[in-house]
């Protein structure tokens, strides 16, 4: 199976689980994305228990955490491309972190993250997670924008035997995505977005090819 036909393979497979797959020619097409996405959903609704009264300083201070008018973490982007990301943030007026995300556990509009590579006979994003910050992007986001090169893009698990098995020598979370969370343990209705993101964008670095 060549790249073409993985990406193929893939992309079939992610859409099949309610995933959104783009092909980008370049990261910064794929930043763009991610911020219009951020600015095209509603805010993220905050209501944080008495924070409608009066307050002391620091109380206040607490509550200001969870008034974003949008935000976006993107906790494992290289410096160049936060600073490219930045710049497209500020004049749309979304917040930007990149540490410290479980301060904001209840309101991060778009969770930004760089796949290590992806499973094209299942659809799955595979993410080593080596600190909080990453693991949190991919949990509790409403959005989950997921970067990946189109290079990085497998035909099934055995080709990622070795990587993995890296992955598994350390203590490290690492993340298995295969499309946006979903449960049927309710009454065996399927619902979106109870145990993580709403949904997923998977957003492939091709600069061969654009859709």
């Amino acid at each position: 199976m060549n790249r073409s036909e993985r990406t193929a393979q893939f992309t079939q497979k992610a859409r099949a689980v309610s995933a959104t797959v783009k092909t980008m020619a370049t990261m910064a097409d794929a930043l763009a994305h991610a911020v219009d996405v951020c600015a095209q959903k509603q805010a993220c609704a905050i209501l944080a228990s008495g924070c409608e009264h009066a307050l002391s300083d620091p109380a206040a201070e607490l509550c200001g955490l969870k008034q974003w008018e949008k935000l976006i973490a993107a906790p494992n982007l290289e410096d160049r491309d936060m600073d490219s990301l930045a710049s497209l943030c500020r004049p749309a007026g979304i917040g930007l972190i990149q540490r410290g995300l479980a301060a904001y556990a209840g309101g991060i509009d778009v969770g930004l993250t760089i796949a290590d590579f992806a499973i094209s006979e299942t659809g799955t994003l595979v993410i080593n997670c080596p600190d909080e910050d990453l693991r949190l992007a991919t949990m509790i986001s409403e959005v989950h924008v997921a970067v990946l090169n189109a290079g990085d893009i497998y035909a099934d698990s055995y080709d990622v035997a070795d990587k993995l098995a890296g992955f598994f020598a350390k203590s490290d979370y690492t993340a298995f995505i295969t499309g946006a969370s979903r449960t049927a343990d309710i009454e065996r209705v399927l619902t979106l977005g109870v145990h993580g993101p709403l949904d997923l964008h998977v957003l492939i670095i091709d600069g061969q090819s654009s859709s």
